[in-house]
């Protein structure tokens, strides 16, 4: 795929009213992405558990803000970003491209606004978890900053385990050319 500048990017914040948009994205993303990573079984679990409206909607209420990619005026990725713990950390919930636009550099622009909205909320680091079989995710995050901290393995229902690699990033000094 093409690269595009990133100028040829927008990023704006997903309304509650369009979370039904954002979960429809997701279930497409998911369905051509995990299965061959966690099995279809699976993903259905989790996009049932974790891309529901009604979960989405009690994510925006705890906190998580939701990041809309656009390109022109298609829209086709999305990050979700939590409020800072009780550490300070903010979490990478979410970050997802659709499958065609993987390669265009639009999973970085993604990024860099998620760790400005966290940088913004007071959050000196970003953390994030990522599927140990996801080797492509996982050499993304590490070639824009992330450190493997630990991994875990959580038990999600339904006879499913979320495998994942932690990771962190700083941002005091790596959030740059912010207004």
């Amino acid at each position: 795929m093409t690269s595009f500048p990133e100028s040829s990017w927008r990023i704006d914040p997903c309304p509650a009213s369009e979370l039904g948009a954002l979960a429809t994205l997701a279930a497409t993303i998911w369905r051509e992405w995990y299965p061959p990573l966690i099995g279809s079984a699976q993903v259905e679990y989790m996009l049932t558990k974790m891309y529901a409206v009604p979960q989405l909607a009690e994510d925006q209420r705890q906190g998580v803000t939701f990041l809309r990619l656009w390109r022109e005026n298609s829209w086709g990725g999305f990050a979700g970003v939590g409020s800072p713990d009780a550490k300070g950390d903010a979490k990478l919930h979410k970050l997802y491209l659709q499958t065609s636009w993987h390669g265009s550099g639009g999973a970085a622009v993604l990024l860099r606004a998620a760790e400005e909205n966290a940088y913004r909320q007071g959050a000196p680091r970003l953390i994030l978890a990522v599927n140990k079989n996801n080797v492509r995710a996982q050499a993304f995050y590490r070639k824009n900053g992330f450190e493997i901290y630990d991994s875990v393995v959580a038990d999600i229902g339904g006879g499913f385990v979320m495998d994942d690699f932690l990771l962190a990033k700083r941002l005091v000094s790596n959030v740059k050319n912010l207004t």
